[in-house]
C-alpha cells in the first residue's frame, strides 16, 4: 500500500470509523457523515459518503458550502500542522492499523452495502403504500408553506421507519416524492418526515433524507410530455413555490445543490430554468448544471429568488408578487408563451 490510490481505497473502507475519529464533531444521517466543513468543525454543510451509492465509492466528500470536494486524504492534509505528502501517507498508515477497525467495518458491511438496484426497489415499494396526499398531513404541511401545486409524485404514508440520533428505529408520518429518470422510472423515494400535530418538519436530525438513487434525476412536476421548456430547481417547496404561481410549468426538483448541479436534462428540453437557491452551493450547482446543458444545445436562463429560496419568497411577499416577479423574468427572456401559462 505505497501509493495515493490505494491508501484512498483503503481508507474509505473504514469510512464511518475514519470520520468518528478525524470528524468527531459531525454525526451519521444515512449514508452520510455530516459536519460543518474539512477541519472538522460542527455544522452541516460537508457530507461524506460512507458506503457505495449509485455507482459512487464511500469515502468521497463534498463540502456545499463552498463547492469542494475530494476524499479522505485531503481531510488528513488539512488537518496536519505540516501536512507533506510523506506525513499524510504516514498518519493514514496509522490509522488503518488501528485495531478496532474490522469490528466497525462488519457492523457498515451488514447495515450499509444493499446494492443500489436494492434501494431503488425499497424506495418503488415505499412509494407504493403511500397515499394520495389530499386531506392528509402532507397537503397540511404544504399549504402551510403556501403550496397549492402538488400532483403525482407526491404521496403520504402515516408511519414511515427512521433511525433517530441514537440509532433506535422510530416511526412518523411523512411525505414521500418519487424521484424519477428521464424514462419515467422510479430509482427512488423522497422523505420528508413531519410533526404529527403540527403543520412543520418532524423535530428530528435531517427530516428529509433519500432511499434509491437521485444522482442525474429528480421528483418531476408536469402536465403532458411536450413542453420544451422545463424549471429544475432544489428543494421540493422551492420549484413548488413557482408552480403555485404557474400551475401548467413542468418542474423538477432535485432535492439538494449538489443534485441540482448532477441534474441531467430530458432530450426534448429546450429551455432549461435554473432557479437556485440564493448561497454559494446553489451558485455553483447553477453552473455545473448551465455548461452540461449548454454543451448539450439547450438554453439556460436563471430564475433568482428575492430571500434564499422561492419558498420565502411566496410567503413573505405573497403569491401575486411572486407571479410578477416571474413572469418578469420570463418576459424578459422573450418567452411570452411560457409565461402566460
Amino acid at each position: 500500500m505505497n501509493n495515493a490510490s490505494e491508501i484512498s481505497r483503503a481508507l474509505a473502507e473504514h469510512a464511518e470509523e475514519f470520520c468518528r475519529s478525524w470528524l468527531p464533531a459531525g454525526r451519521k444521517i444515512g449514508n452520510y457523515w455530516i459536519v460543518g466543513n474539512k477541519h472538522g468543525d460542527p455544522g452541516q454543510s460537508l457530507a461524506v459518503r460512507l458506503n457505495q451509492s449509485a455507482g459512487r465509492r464511500p469515502g468521497l466528500w463534498t463540502d456545499h458550502a463552498t463547492g469542494e470536494y475530494g476524499d479522505l486524504l485531503d481531510i488528513i492534509g488539512e488537518q496536519l500542522p505540516l501536512p507533506t505528502w510523506g506525513a499524510v501517507f504516514c498518519e493514514a498508515r496509522r490509522f488503518l492499523g488501528r485495531p478496532d477497525i474490522g469490528s466497525v467495518q462488519r457492523a457498515v458491511a451488514h447495515n450499509g452495502n444493499t446494492s443500489d438496484s436494492d434501494r431503488s426497489l425499497a424506495a418503488r415499494k415505499l412509494f407504493a403504500i403511500g397515499r394520495p396526499v389530499q386531506d392528509t398531513l402532507a397537503e397540511r404541511y404544504l399549504r402551510y408553506r403556501g403550496i397549492a401545486r402538488f400532483g403525482p409524485a407526491l404521496r403520504y404514508h402515516h408511519a414511515v421507519y427512521f433511525r433517530d440520533e441514537t440509532g433506535q428505529s422510530r416511526q412518523l408520518p411523512a411525505l414521500l416524492a418519487a424521484i424519477t429518470d428521464n424514462a419515467g422510472l422510479v430509482t427512488g423515494c423522497s422523505r420528508t418526515w413531519l410533526d404529527p400535530l403540527q403543520p412543520r418538519l418532524a423535530s428530528i436530525a435531517a427530516p428529509k433524507r433519500v432511499i434509491g438513487n437521485l444522482a442525474g434525476h429528480a421528483v418531476r412536476f408536469q402536465h403532458g410530455s411536450g413542453s420544451v421548456d422545463l424549471i429544475a430547481g432544489e428543494g421540493m417547496e422551492t420549484v413548488l413555490s413557482i408552480g403555485t404561481a404557474f400551475p401548467l410549468l413542468p418542474l423538477a426538483s432535485c432535492l439538494t445543490a449538489t443534485h441540482l448541479g448532477q441534474f441531467m436534462p430530458p432530450a426534448h428540453i429546450k429551455r432549461l430554468w435554473i432557479a437556485r437557491d440564493n448561497d454559494n452551493a446553489g451558485v455553483q450547482a447553477a453552473q455545473l448544471l448551465r455548461q452540461r446543458s449548454e454543451d448539450l444545445g439547450i438554453a439556460v436562463f436563471d430564475l433568482l429568488p428575492v430571500r434564499n429560496d422561492f419558498n420565502d419568497d411566496l410567503r413573505e411577499d405573497g403569491l401575486i408578487a411572486l407571479r410578477a416577479r416571474l413572469q418578469a423574468a420570463f418576459d424578459n427572456a422573450r418567452i411570452l408563451d411560457l409565461a402566460k401559462v
